[in-house]
C-alpha cells in the first residue's frame, strides 16, 4: 500500500490533526498510533497505519500538511521586506509562524518544538522545504552579522531559529488553553524585537577572548 503523506479523506485529516495535537501536548514518544486512532473517534486501531503507514510517515505527513502554506507566506513577506533591514527580515520569517500559532485548533508549532526535542532529525531531513527555508534564513543572517566572529555567528543564528519556534509555540499553547494574552500585534512586535536583539548584539569581550583562545565549537 502506498503511504499517503497528505490526507485525502475527512478521516485521514481527522487522524492527522488529532496526531498533531497529541504529539504537541505529550511529546513524540508519549503517544501511540492506537491512542491517536481512539482519540480521533476511530474504532479501527490500525486506522493510522492504513492512512499513513508508520509513525515516522505520520510525522512527515503532519509537517507536509502545514509547510506549503507557511513557506508561501514567508516568501510573500520577504518580497515586501527591506533586504537591508535586519528587523524586517526577521519579521518576514517569524510572522507567518506566529500567524499559524494564532489559528484555532492548530498545534503545529508546538508539534515542531516537540519534534526538535525528540532528536529525530531524519524527519526534518526528508522535508526539503524546511531545509531550504532554514538555509535561506541562515544565509541572510550571515550577511547581516559579518562583524560577528565564528563560531559565535553560527551559534547565534541557530539560537535565533530555535527562539522563533519557542516564541510561536508559547503563543500557540496560550491560545489553545484560552489564556488571557497580549494583543497579537503587540506579541508579534515584542517577539520580533527579541529575536532581532539576540542577533544584533555584539560579541562580548569574554566571548571574543574565548574564541581567540581557540575554544572548540559544539560538536568538535
Amino acid at each position: 500500500m502506498a503511504v499517503l503523506l497528505t490526507p485525502t479523506t475527512s478521516t485521514g485529516l481527522q487522524l492527522l490533526l488529532t496526531a498533531e495535537r497529541l504529539f504537541a501536548r505529550h511529546g513524540i514518544d508519549g503517544v501511540s498510533l492506537r491512542q491517536i486512532a481512539g482519540e480521533a473517534g476511530s474504532s479501527n486501531n490500525s486506522a493510522v497505519r492504513y492512512h499513513f503507514g508508520s509513525k515516522h510517515d505520520l510525522l512527515h505527513a503532519i509537517l507536509a500538511y502545514r509547510l506549503r502554506d507557511l513557506v508561501q507566506r514567508r516568501k510573500l513577506r520577504l518580497e515586501r521586506a527591506d533586504p537591508e533591514d535586519l528587523r524586517a527580515r526577521i519579521e518576514a520569517h517569524l510572522l507567518p509562524l506566529l500567524e499559524l500559532a494564532e489559528a484555532p485548533d492548530c498545534n503545529y508549532v508546538s508539534f515542531v518544538e516537540q519534534l526538535q526535542r525528540s532528536g529525530d532529525e531524519a524527519v526534518f531531513a526528508g522535508q526539503q522545504e524546511v531545509l531550504r527555508s532554514r538555509a535561506e534564513f541562515a544565509a541572510a543572517m550571515r550577511a547581516f552579522l559579518r562583524a560577528l566572529p565564528e563560531p559565535a555567528r553560527a551559534v547565534r543564528i541557530e539560537q535565533a531559529q530555535d527562539l522563533c519556534v519557542h516564541l510561536a509555540a508559547e503563543r500557540e499553547r496560550a491560545v489553545d488553553r484560552g489564556d488571557t494574552r497580549l494583543p497579537f500585534a503587540l506579541y508579534v512586535s515584542t517577539a520580533v524585537d527579541a529575536v532581532t536583539g539576540l542577533l544584533a548584539a555584539p560579541a562580548s569581550p569574554e566571548t571574543a577572548g574565548l574564541i581567540a583562545r581557540g575554544t572548540p565549537s559544539p560538536g568538535r
